[in-house]
């Protein structure tokens, strides 16, 4: 494949504001004024480029942060939530319909894993749960109504990694379409080039990277894009989870440091990695280590000069330890004892009493989850070496 740096994609684009300016104008408009009729009845049918209607659809804030999405995913198109789990539901409920069957990561953040559960028993859609590296699983799961497989590229909290084409070829094969999440791996991985159908993001971390707003993003191709807000049948459009203006200005410059920040992530999650495995009898699981099952998958998936990623976990083997341990870190100035990741500083929490807890302690179980793990987002500290000291005064 054709080097691709999302970097150099993203800075391609030219956005100037409105009267020149170097960042793109705010719009602080709900509705947009027409200097003829007939071009309104256009815009409503989407036929008046460059033309905006109503801030729910689409307004210039959005798009501008949309359009960047798109460079740096290597996608036709983008289109800006009002949260990660928005882009998520948004983007299932505009694939399937009522009797369809998904097939999903069983290790995927909470949340997710409580929408495709519980939620969507509702409309009568069927979730079969795999582990994401057992292909062969996911192949004796396809049934005929299969519309979606369903994965994170690299899982939550547990730090596998997909075979993203591989999955692409089985979807490819089965008349479904594949869905990943890229949240742990912005700049890193580009799903889509690797055959990803949709690519979705909660924005609220790396991509954000100040843990100050929530957002989400969908990312595919133009017709996927349009369908998903289509006046009268788009997911998105009908159930408005709009991103505000303001917020998406923010984050439109917030992603232009993401390449600076993804390395110094990834330079520091390396560092303490390797001080675990080197220095410790404690599990460590990150897959920038060579004994991580997937570290030579992921190694030709990257866009190399991102590194591994932010994201460690560390099993405490104990719900007790895992806690005192966390305590200790925050008071000796570690980082903070906090759910969500892609802070810039440092940020812990034990997965299976917080951001997974959504998922029955027999399916953690089930999937290799000890209820002591602690998941690291390795923040952007200059002197990583003296958090480590910091980590080691606090462990069991």
């Amino acid at each position: 494949m054709k080097h691709f740096d999302p970097a150099t994609e993203l800075n391609k684009l030219q956005q100037f504001g409105e009267f020149g300016g170097v960042n793109p104008s705010i719009t602080d408009s709900a509705t947009y004024t027409f200097l003829q009729a007939d071009t309104m009845v256009d815009t409503f049918k989407g036929e008046a480029e460059g033309c905006f209607l109503y801030s729910r659809h689409w307004n210039p804030s959005n798009k501008y942060l949309s359009d960047a999405l798109a460079a740096m995913e290597g996608t036709e198109s983008a289109w800006v939530t009002a949260s990660g789990m928005a882009a998520i539901t948004s983007a299932l409920l505009q694939v399937c319909n009522t009797g369809d069957h998904i097939i999903s990561s069983v290790t995927t953040y909470g949340g997710t894993f409580a929408f495709l559960k519980y939620y969507l028993q509702k409309f009568n859609i069927d979730v079969s749960f795999i582990i994401p590296t057992d292909l062969e699983a996911i192949k004796k799961a396809v049934r005929p109504n299969t519309k979606v497989i369903y994965t994170e590229t690299i899982s939550n909290p547990l730090l596998q990694v997909s075979d993203i084409k591989a999955m692409s070829e089985i979807a490819k094969e089965c008349g479904a379409k594949l869905i990943v999440d890229n949240t742990f791996s912005p700049m890193m991985i580009s799903p889509y080039k690797f055959g990803a159908d949709i690519v979705v993001y909660s924005m609220t971390k790396f991509i954000n990277g100040k843990n100050d707003c929530v957002a989400g993003a969908v990312c595919g191709s133009e017709e996927f894009i349009n369908s998903l807000i289509d006046l009268n049948t788009g997911t998105a459009m009908l159930l408005g989870p709009v991103l505000d203006p303001l917020r998406s200005s923010n984050i439109l410059k917030n992603l232009y440091t993401l390449h600076i920040r993804m390395k110094q992530h990834s330079k520091n999650a390396q560092y303490l990695a390797g001080k675990f495995t080197n220095e410790t009898d404690i599990r460590v699981i990150y897959p920038g280590l060579k004994n991580h099952p997937q570290y030579e998958l992921l190694t030709s998936m990257l866009n190399r000069e991102y590194g591994y990623g932010g994201m460690i976990a560390i099993d405490l083997e104990t719900v007790e330890k895992s806690y005192n341990f966390m305590e200790k870190a925050e008071k000796e100035g570690v980082g903070y004892l906090a759910v969500s990741l892609g802070y810039f500083r440092t940020l812990f929490s034990n997965s299976g009493s917080s951001t997974s807890s959504e998922i029955p302690e027999d399916i953690q179980k089930e999937m290799g989850m000890s209820p002591g793990l602690v998941r690291f987002s390795v923040g952007l500290d200059n002197d990583i070496e003296n958090t480590w000291q910091m980590i080691k005064k606090c462990l069991p």
